[in-house]
């Protein structure tokens, strides 16, 4: 986890010129409408971001390991920032956290239904986004998080129908416009 540390504190050195999540998908609107919550994406469903991968070899390295992976990023949340509850909207994947930058004092928490936790640097949370969750970052630093979405194992048939599906949704317009 350090190594991948490294590579996200030369890209936070240009900070500014990273996305905020709202203008990467419009669908994050409803949560986000300020510069607080910047994404650094590797992939989205699959598509990998060249120019970012290139700049993270050993993220990009280590997260394509991972059997099933669809979307891998950094999330970078600015102090004060409080991400409201929401659902991911399929329950074909999983979502993995890695705590990256995690300022002292369990100030940076995620909520999955009932069960809060504080992310924890080089700590790992796994959870089905498809729960209602939210997160805050009530620290005077920003968190940031290695955020990976891979494929829900299931059983045979189920699996291949879940690729399928992933399949579909990773090539619709909206996707290929993040991209």
């Amino acid at each position: 986890w350090l190594d991948i540390r490294a590579e996200l504190d030369a890209v936070l050195r240009q900070r500014e010129q990273i996305p905020n999540f709202q203008d990467v998908s419009a669908d994050q609107r409803a949560l986000t409408a300020n510069d607080d919550w910047k994404t650094f994406f590797l992939y989205i469903y699959g598509h990998a971001i060249d120019d970012n991968c290139a700049r993270c070899p050993a993220t990009t390295r280590l997260v394509r390991g991972i059997p099933g992976m669809k979307t891998a990023m950094f999330s970078i949340l600015a102090p004060g920032k409080h991400i409201p509850e929401h659902r991911g909207p399929y329950k074909g994947v999983l979502r993995y956290h890695l705590g990256l930058r995690v300022p002292d004092g369990g100030d940076c928490r995620i909520r999955v239904k009932d069960d809060t936790r504080p992310w924890v640097e080089g700590g790992s949370l796994v959870f089905d986004d498809s729960h209602v969750h939210q997160a805050w970052n009530d620290a005077p630093a920003q968190r940031v998080v290695l955020f990976v979405d891979f494929l829900r194992p299931l059983p045979l048939p189920l699996a291949l129908l879940n690729r399928q599906m992933v399949w579909r949704f990773s090539s619709r317009p909206f996707i290929m416009e993040a991209v």
